[in-house]
């Protein structure tokens, strides 16, 4: 699926992989599992994480199955160019949270040879599509969609439903807050909160 630099090529370059999917869909531990994989190959790897995203650990990136790597933690985009000089892969974590700007600064890294790897959902939590991610998506090379279970029905989940009725678009949480849905139960639940909030 991935393409290694040939070996008679002199022009070495870059590439974009986007990791996307709900909730609970196994986003961050794929990301894990490519950067594991990038460390065995013997390539130099820094990892990226928004500064809110302190859900289990400050500075790591942790998978819901409690895999965990450390992270350079950063407030803004642009701050991921300050600490990549000499890396050979760029792995980005809940990439959905940061501005516009790191769809230039990912390109930028990708025409500068790096290979750059980027987890995060691909939707928010009334199924539009989620801050700079379908851009992230258009200049990828490649796009690997996860599926989660529907708690609800046990079919493939895309969607991730909030429990409570927050209408802040980042609230961050785990299973207390979220649940991962089939398209179907999403549209129910969506339905039924609609018809309570018409009541009240």
């Amino acid at each position: 699926m991935f393409l290694e630099n040939p070996v008679n090529s002199s022009e070495q370059f870059g590439s974009i992989e986007v990791i996307c999917g709900s909730m609970f869909s196994g986003k961050t531990e794929e990301l894990i599992r490519r950067i594991k994989r990038a460390h065995i190959a013997n390539n130099k790897v820094k990892v990226f994480k928004p500064f809110f995203d302190n859900r289990y650990d400050e500075n790591m990136i942790v998978s819901h199955d409690e895999n965990q790597l450390k992270a350079i933690v950063i407030k803004s985009s642009e701050e991921i160019i300050e600490f990549t000089e000499g890396a050979d892969v760029i792995a980005i974590d809940e990439a959905q949270f940061f501005d516009e700007e790191i769809v230039t600064v990912c390109n930028k890294l990708a025409n500068q040879g790096c290979r750059v790897i980027i987890a995060g959902l691909d939707m928010d939590y009334k199924g539009n599509p989620f801050g700079p991610m379908p851009n992230l998506m258009a200049i990828a090379e490649y796009v690997t969609k996860l599926h989660a279970v529907c708690s609800r029905s046990g079919g493939k989940a895309l969607y991730t439903f909030r429990k409570n009725e927050d209408d802040d678009l980042i609230v961050i949480g785990e299973k207390k807050k979220y649940e991962a849905l089939s398209r179907y139960a999403f549209q129910n639940a969506m339905k039924k909160r609609t018809t309570k909030k018409t009541k009240d």
